[in-house]
């Protein structure tokens, strides 16, 4: 058996989940199709899932085709859940992407299609929900040409759309307008067939037809078009035929050195974790011992934890020594099955891994780099406030416990105020982890007012040193720090300008941890990324002891030192500098009736929106542009009243932008090394 890991990608409300259960019922996994209001479909497991009737996290489900085993991956489609099917890309071989027959193509639609392709991930489209009043055909074919890819090949047609009756016609190789729609495609990119289509439109057989497009479709280079409806099950024969034919198998030898990713963290009916890995290669068994190694821990725009960077050591760490495997689970027909192994192609659930995270890797070379991120970063935040002030413990351990199943959750710890804030991709990802903690914790919160999450950048250089026994420096160390400007995206690096031997190493390691940790928080109170920092002094007084060898401290340098100096050198280096606040903006697309164009205007002008020129089509205008990230929902609010109910809006992170005016400050979670005294009265007790 070969076996090919599917993603099933859409938009919000597309029919995703339902198209798996009817997948399921057709490969004959189950007797009947389970519904989303019901709260009985196999993916959507959890009880606030079913509740809600949406996918929060990605399921696994695996089923037969043929002699293709198909792992199926049930992605979340609302883009607060946008992480989940971030982790899923890694470990796809193919995907489904799903479109609505009646809403069309979506915002989210565009943004999975532009990932799709950037990453290389073969993907058929399915139409669904020709069954439902106002479904299209031939002007949503056009749509899906004009908005997510050119090189789109419909398989069929649909007789009686928008009525109970409709059903798929599958085109065949006797259909003249198929086969030169399918030629003009693929002779785009396949000069034999291009000569071939020259010479003679006929002389191309229509197997070896079919071939190219299973070739082309595998190199992202044509993408075939279903149409079907999940609820009624027409047109999911033939998209279940499309997956075995059209989408490449995995590759991998089952006999070559482990390498895997894990994408997935859950926890178990004891509370234990259950990593979900993907095998590319070679073969684990349980009681197997394995080394883990982990990418530079990445922040909200992918530099590092909440501005820590990426690091100019190993960028990828061991997790631990070695962790021992005590359960393997395999997915078969549609259950978790109990397996002594997982070889490659495969994806499993391992368990006794305690220290494992989402993104963690199993040998090279796929484990050998940081992994890549492919959407946007969360730009909200908000804190977390227990109903209980007795619960606030509990709270850090459950909200910690999420984070390890979420990593963009983004835990942002404030010992002063005793509060923790968490990063957002929206309202709804705040109302599921309200929900999560009342019922799988016991723990009632509220939140405070979600805020948008800038970042600050170098405007200059900056340097500052404080030396060993020289006042105002009370600490046994000497510290030097310059601060750069870096070119935007580069994050933060630290590099030394002494001699590594000048000092004992451990030093220099407090140092280095120190400054990343310490640009979390900038002049405005935002974490600084996009600098390099250079160490330029840099001493120590050796270990000292009395005759009879006791050591004493007060006469010693130790790493101490080192951490509590260095804040305070760091903060005049960039008080020096000075630094910019960068907020979050999104790239806008809207649509609207011509005479709506001056208060449309005038309304992205009160909101800091920056559009570009209008572009008139017919009676309608399209404009473009970027409006502030926490500008966003009021327009999305004024949008209908704006005109008349008929704006069509699409908007995605684009980047960060100065802002002008009165930059917006976040308080000090830390004891503020901007304010000396402050700052020694917390660290020493003493002015």
């Amino acid at each position: 058996m070969h076996t090919l890991n599917l993603g099933i990608l859409a938009h919000v409300d597309a029919g995703k989940t339902s198209l798996t259960e009817r997948l399921l019922h057709t490969a004959g996994v189950i007797d009947e199709v389970g519904s989303v209001d019901d709260g009985s479909t196999r993916t959507d497991s959890s009880e606030l899932e079913r509740r809600r009737g949406i996918t929060i996290t990605s399921a696994v489900v695996s089923f037969a085709l043929g002699d293709v085993t198909v792992n199926l991956i049930d992605t979340p489609g609302h883009p607060d859940f946008i992480a989940e099917v971030e982790r899923a890309l890694s470990v796809l071989d193919g995907a489904v992407l799903v479109v609505s027959a009646v809403e069309g193509v979506q915002p989210q639609t565009r943004v999975l299609m532009r990932t799709l392709r950037r990453l290389g991930i073969p993907t058929l489209l399915f139409v669904n929900k020709i069954d439902r009043a106002g479904a299209r055909y031939g002007t949503l074919l056009r749509e899906i040409a004009e908005k997510l890819s050119p090189a789109v090949v419909p398989m069929g047609t649909v007789a009686g759309p928008g009525t109970r009756a409709a059903r798929y016609v599958p085109h065949t190789g006797d259909d003249p307008d198929f086969t030169t729609r399918l030629l003009d495609v693929l002779a785009a990119e396949d000069d034999a067939l291009l000569a071939a289509y020259v010479a003679d439109e006929t002389s191309v057989a229509y197997p070896e037809l079919r071939r190219a497009l299973a070739a082309q479709t595998a190199r992202v280079r044509a993408h075939p078009v279903f149409f079907g409806s999940a609820v009624t099950g027409a047109g999911v024969a033939e998209l279940a035929d499309g997956i075995r034919e059209l989408l490449p198998r995995t590759a991998g030898r089952a006999d070559g050195p482990a390498q895997g990713t894990v994408f997935k963290i859950e926890r178990g009916p004891a509370g234990e974790r259950v990593a979900y890995l993907r095998m590319f290669s070679g073969t684990v068994r349980v009681r197997d011992r394995l080394i883990f190694t982990r990418p530079a821990a990445a922040g909200p725009d992918g530099t590092g934890p909440d501005g820590a960077g990426t690091g100019t050591a190993d960028p990828r760490i061991p997790v631990a020594a070695e962790q021992r495997i005590t359960g393997i689970g395999l997915f078969d027909q549609g259950e978790e099955v109990p397996a002594r192994a997982v070889t490659a192609g495969r994806i499993a659930t391992l368990r006794g891994l305690s220290a494992v995270r989402i993104g963690d890797t199993v040998g090279g070379p796929r484990g050998t780099a940081p992994a890549a991120r492919h959407f946007a970063p969360p730009t909200l935040e908000t804190v977390v406030v227990p109903v209980r002030p007795a619960d606030r413990g509990a709270l850090h351990a459950a909200l910690t416990q999420l984070a390890d199943q979420d990593p963009l959750i983004n835990l942002r710890q404030d010992d002063v105020r005793r509060e923790i804030s968490v990063s957002l991709y929206g309202e709804v990802q705040k109302e599921v982890i309200q929900a999560t903690l009342a019922e799988e914790y016991g723990i009632d919160v509220t939140f405070r007012e979600t805020t948008t999450i800038c970042l600050e950048r170098p405007i200059g250089t900056g340097a500052a040193v404080e030396i060993i026994d020289t006042d105002p420096n009370p600490f046994l160390a000497t510290v030097g720090l310059r601060v750069e400007p870096a070119p935007p995206g580069a994050g933060v690096a630290f590099r030394l300008g002494v001699e590594l031997g000048s000092m004992p190493f451990a030093f220099f390691r407090a140092v280095e941890e120190t400054v990343r940790e310490s640009l979390g928080q900038g002049l405005h109170g935002w974490r600084v990324t996009d600098c390099m920092v250079t160490m330029t002094h840099a001493g120590y007084w050796p270990r000292q002891s009395h005759s009879h060898a006791v050591f004493d401290k007060s006469m010693s340098s130790t790493a101490g030192d080192f951490r509590n100096l260095t804040p305070l050198v760091l903060a005049a280096a960039l008080a020096e500098a000075r630094t910019q606040v960068y907020e979050p903006v999104h790239r806008f697309h809207l649509d609207f009736p011509a005479e709506a164009l001056s208060p449309v205007l005038a309304a992205l002008a009160r909101l800091r929106a920056v559009p570009g020129p209008p572009r008139r089509r017919g009676s309608w205008y399209e404009l473009e542009g970027e409006i502030p990230v926490a500008r966003v929902h009021e327009l999305e609010r004024r949008l209908p009243t704006l005109t008349s109910g008929e704006g069509v809006l699409e908007t995605a992170f684009h980047d960060y932008r100065p802002v002008h005016g009165t930059p917006p400050a976040r308080p000090r979670t830390d004891h503020n090394p901007l304010d000396r005294k402050e700052y020694l009265l917390h660290v020493q007790r003493r002015v």
